[in-house]
């Protein structure tokens, strides 16, 4: 069978990549991104980190084939749609596994070790974690949080607990989202996505949902008012760029629970114009507010 550009882009979803952009927050909240010898490790750190994810992606379509079969939308990926076969993706999957380590463990010898933390940590969770679960979606959350620790690492800046925690948190409260999708595409079509989805209702999710997002909101308020992060940015204004937030979180509640489109927060990012211009917004006046 011959290998298709398409078909392979579609294989490794490069439009995953946007979640990849937690790498370089260290340096953007260190106020450091305009150092172009930093930036250039992170952004090697950004390809090395994308590059590996595909293969995971790969991995958990190989693993999934038979009920992405049974997903509305999932059912046209490469692999459950037959337009790339098992044999190929098998010589695919090592080959973007080793390239993207190889290229982070030229930076920093600890990134790699966590970029291999990461790769065992969503192997157990493609063979048998995703179907606990509460822990499916903790997972996918830590999976942000490594990432932080990626950019920290091959910069050499420190995290503060509180974007770890904010991290953790809004990861959290989009898995959860995603998750709602899952068990309404089950009420409405009568077809589990995944087995875990036994194991919630909507009233949990809606639950979880609107107290992780109680939460993200409150966290990130007292980020920008604590002592020490107003002295480290020099502003008392900082606690202006919670509207953002309180605005973001909203309207991710809206496309969850109102127009019930939360199957990929990335899609929801990359489509959703009111996201994007509260993300823009929020970025350009913390970045004003920090450099």
């Amino acid at each position: 069978m011959k290998l298709n550009i398409k078909d392979i882009l579609r294989l490794i979803r490069p439009h995953q990549y946007i979640k990849n952009f937690f790498i370089f927050m260290p340096l953007f909240f260190a106020g450091q991104i305009g150092n172009t010898e930093l930036l250039l490790n992170v952004v090697i750190a950004f390809v090395a980190f994308s590059i590996t994810a595909s293969a995971i992606y790969v991995l958990n379509d190989y693993h999934d084939i038979e009920e992405d079969k049974q997903h509305p939308k999932k059912k046209y990926r490469p692999l459950a749609s037959g337009s790339i076969s098992k044999s190929q993706a098998i010589i695919i999957m090592p080959v973007l596994l080793v390239v993207g380590s190889t290229l982070m463990l030229s930076l920093s010898l600890k990134a790699g070790e966590i970029l291999a933390a990461y790769v065992v940590m969503n192997i157990a969770y493609s063979f048998y974690l995703k179907y606990v679960a509460i822990l499916d979606v903790v997972i996918i959350a830590i999976g942000f949080v490594l990432r932080l620790f990626i950019g920290s690492m091959v910069t050499g800046t420190s995290l503060s607990m509180w974007i770890v925690i904010m991290t953790f948190l809004l990861a959290l409260f989009m898995a959860l989202g995603k998750r709602r999708n899952d068990v309404l595409i089950y009420l409405e079509a009568g077809k589990k996505m995944r087995k875990v989805i036994g194991d919630y209702n909507l009233q949990f999710l809606d639950t979880a949902m609107s107290i992780m997002a109680s939460v993200v909101i409150i966290a990130y308020i007292i980020y920008t008012i604590t002592p020490e992060i107003v002295a480290r940015v020099n502003s008392e204004y900082l606690y202006l760029t919670a509207l953002y937030v309180v605005l973001g979180v909203m309207r991710y509640l809206q496309v969850s629970l109102v127009l019930k489109d939360s199957g990929s927060p990335t899609k929801v990012v990359l489509k959703d114009r009111f996201m994007q211009l509260t993300l823009i917004g929020w970025v350009l006046t913390f970045g004003w507010i920090l450099y």
